[in-house]
């Protein structure tokens, strides 16, 4: 037997706070390293500690800190107290709701809002302010009240709730069946060439950016992901587009775009933060600050949300105007590009 690995009795009161399938292509690399790079927060020393303690686990055996991980590892962190997402205390946080009957109803998030509990996220989140306005909402696979999918932080739009459990496994199997309707606004670095077009490639976590997902070519890696984009309007630097997602995988929009070279404005974990595509004018780059400035997230908002009602049966469409930030954002684009693309012979 490997003397970093030794078995135990998995029938203790242990809780699991984090879980992580290694993915193929990963290369040996020690435990303390891997989890540091997943992890937010995480010190070397925190990882080595519950190594010791007997709270790393892969493939259901404690592991030691030095202990390295291959692909399909599955690796559990356990500790001997719940996470502190499963402690929902109700806050009383305004939402913006835009349709509701007795079995399910329609949120507009604003950005920033986190939707779930997790690592570093313990309150003022989307799942604490339902807790407040609504009693006994569902729970669902990953025991998070209400949730039937979920959009990032510093996303905008259109979320679906559940207030029943048969609401939850009907509008669930929609999302899984990929029968829902889903189409967001995004502005993106660089000029869209074709009109029209679709974007496939499987989605799986960052081999070395752990906090970034990334395409690969490999069928055997991650999962399927499939979205559709159309161009809405040109301003030269930045293309304004509308996508419709046939699945929903993390961050999917935002690693799809960057894979085919146009980066969302402004998203700062893919890059979308610097000056990707322009001049070198003063000038230019002064009006790309205000833009950040107006606009402080990335540009991507989930602008409609369609689905069969789970008890009418009756084909239900939901539409919302972009976020004021956003609307400023593009206004302050339309005018630079009629107004300065034509100088700099664009």
């Amino acid at each position: 037997m490997n003397n970093n690995v030794e078995s135990v009795d998995l029938e203790e009161e242990l809780y699991e706070h984090f879980k992580f399938e290694v993915p193929k292509g990963q290369a040996p690399l020690r435990i303390d390293k891997y989890l540091m790079s997943l992890i937010q927060n995480a010190t070397r020393n925190k990882i080595q500690i519950a190594a010791t303690e007997g709270n790393i686990f892969v493939n259901d055996t404690t592991v030691k800190s030095n202990y390295k991980v291959k692909a399909f590892d599955v690796v559990r962190v356990m500790l001997t107290h719940p996470p502190y997402e499963n402690h929902i205390v109700p806050e009383n946080i305004p939402l913006d709701i835009v349709y509701e009957d007795d079995t399910l109803l329609l949120i507009n998030k604003k950005p920033g809002m986190v939707v779930h509990p997790g690592h570093g996220n313990y309150t003022g989140t989307l799942v604490h302010a339902l807790a407040y306005h609504f009693d006994n909402l569902p729970m669902n696979s990953s025991e998070r009240p209400g949730l039937v999918h979920r959009i990032d932080k510093d996303t905008s739009g259109l979320l679906v709730i559940a207030k029943t459990e048969a609401a939850m496994s009907h509008l669930a199997k929609q999302f899984e069946a990929k029968t829902s309707e889903r189409e967001y606004v995004a502005l993106v670095w660089g000029n869209v060439v074709a009109d029209e077009g679709t974007i496939e490639g499987n989605v799986a976590r960052h081999v070395k950016d752990r906090m970034q997902m990334a395409v690969f070519a490999d069928p055997e890696i991650g999962k399927p992901a499939v979205t559709h984009y159309k161009v809405l309007e040109r301003f030269g630097y930045v293309t304004l587009i509308s996508c419709q997602l046939e699945t929903g995988r993390t961050h999917q929009i935002r690693v799809h775009l960057k894979h085919i070279g146009h980066t969302l404005f402004n998203d700062e974990r893919y890059g979308g933060h610097l000056i990707l595509k322009g001049t070198t004018f003063t000038k230019y780059k002064q009006f790309i600050d205000n833009c950040f400035k107006i606009l402080p997230r990335q540009a991507l908002h989930a602008k409609t949300l369609g689905f069969v009602h789970p008890t009418t049966g009756e084909m239900m469409r939901f539409d919302t105007e972009l976020p004021q930030d956003f609307q400023d954002c593009i206004e302050k684009w339309r005018g630079y590009s009629k107004t300065n693309l034509s100088e700099e012979g664009e």
